[in-house]
């Protein structure tokens, strides 16, 4: 069974909402950031990097407790206010092409502790301690963990009905999406949630892996507060069926000292090539890789479809590591796929042209397109407690920071 609680959530006044959200930190590009600073005094941005021009001197510690002193700026003037009792809430984003509705609670620790809440990535260790001494300073989380569910209509019928009523927010942001948040409020609505959630089983992390680790740290660090909030964090809960996973491009910068024609032999042994010269192709099914080297566009097959078929475990089948197994680690010597400096990545959610660019600019020697991971094969990977290989997936939604915070 899964348990879920509502939370005494701090949010943004309803007329600056929409100056107080921001995309994720890491999004901003250090031009825009300088911008959002300077013409909007409400941004969360002013919150979560405060006194920005000398961060890169700060020491964390100093940066975090910078954090938590402008986040209770924030709170005395009047930007955030606080809930009077706890709620859950259910968030709406809607861009051109996708439209994500889910649920914000908080999730247990236990579960997460118990293989109730399951992964399907490892984590970093230094970035588990680092975002919880961030916890432990800062005493609040903006950033939910994804957390999807069985698909069920029982559920998808009465998020709808809930969705007739008029919301807490409904606004626009510069990247054409629209935020919407509904407020669940009343006993009944929240003890029949609850409810329901005790009849699933397991939930899985679409993503939030280091989040949700150093949730399990900051409990067990800071277990002599006697503080109930640490027993949960803050999760967008969202139906199965309704996240977007992007596959994980990958480029190389050489060729590990192999010829064009010696790399491309060495390709043949495993993948039939098929030569597309200027066509921008990309997989359509499992078992298949674009390539683009020196200025051309290939298509790979993968010979062995036995071994996708039958004879390999889920992990082993999937396409990231038939390619890290057959080419990247045994042809181009990558190593570790989280620090080897030869390699880097590019989300599917970008255009084939990116890797195009990288490559004909010389950077990068040979760019390798992959199908995306589907639900189905996440789910797999964690119910046999596998891990995926670093950067397989790129998963929507993502939060907006600032929206609902989480205090601890």
């Amino acid at each position: 069974m899964a348990k879920i609680i509502p939370f005494k959530a701090v949010r943004p006044a309803e007329d600056k909402v929409s100056l107080v959200t921001c995309r994720n930190y890491d999004d901003y590009s250090q031009a825009e950031l300088a911008a959002w600073l300077n013409f909007n005094p409400y941004s969360f941005l002013h919150v979560i990097n405060p006194a920005y021009v000398h961060s890169h001197t700060t020491s964390w510690d100093k940066r975090f407790k910078g954090v938590a002193l402008k986040y209770q700026d924030f709170k005395r003037e009047g930007v955030f206010v606080t809930e009077e009792k706890p709620n859950f809430y259910i968030y709406e984003i809607k861009s051109k092409t996708n439209s994500f509705t889910g649920i914000l609670a908080g999730t247990s620790v236990d579960d997460y502790q118990n293989n109730h809440i399951k992964k399907h990535e490892d984590t970093l260790q230094y970035r588990v301690e680092l975002f919880k001494d961030y916890l432990h300073q800062t005493r609040f989380n903006t950033e939910p963990v994804l957390i999807t569910y069985p698909d069920s209509v029982e559920l998808n019928t009465w998020i709808s009905l809930k969705k007739k009523s008029k919301p807490l927010y409904s606004f626009s942001t510069t990247n054409k999406e629209t935020h919407t948040l509904w407020k669940i409020d009343t006993e009944s609505d929240i003890d029949w949630l609850v409810q329901h959630f005790e009849n699933i089983p397991n939930l899985y992390i679409a993503d939030g892996h280091h989040r949700s680790s150093s949730a399990e740290l900051l409990r067990q660090q800071d277990q002599h507060l006697n503080n109930p909030n640490l027993d949960y964090f803050l999760s967008f809960l969202i139906a199965e069926s309704n996240v977007k996973i992007y596959e994980f491009n990958r480029v190389i910068r050489d060729l590990n000292d192999f010829s064009k024609d010696q790399f491309l032999e060495k390709l043949g042994e495993n993948f039939n090539i098929e030569l597309k010269e200027q066509e921008l192709w990309k997989p359509s099914k499992k078992g298949k890789f674009g390539m683009y080297l020196d200025g051309k566009f290939y298509a790979l097959t993968f010979k062995d479809s036995d071994f996708l078929d039958k004879n390999a475990s889920v992990l082993n089948q999937l396409d990231a590591q038939i390619l890290y197994d057959t080419v990247l680690q045994p042809i181009l010597n990558i190593g570790n796929l989280r620090n080897d400096e030869r390699i880097d990545y590019i989300s599917g959610k970008q255009p084939i042209t990116e890797i195009k660019s990288a490559v004909d600019g010389g950077e990068f020697a040979v760019g390798f397109m992959l199908y995306p991971s589907d639900i189905n094969e996440i789910k797999s990977i964690a119910d046999a407690d596998l891990i995926m290989p670093p950067k397989s997936t790129y998963i929507e939604p993502k939060f907006r920071s600032g929206l609902v915070v989480y205090e601890l």
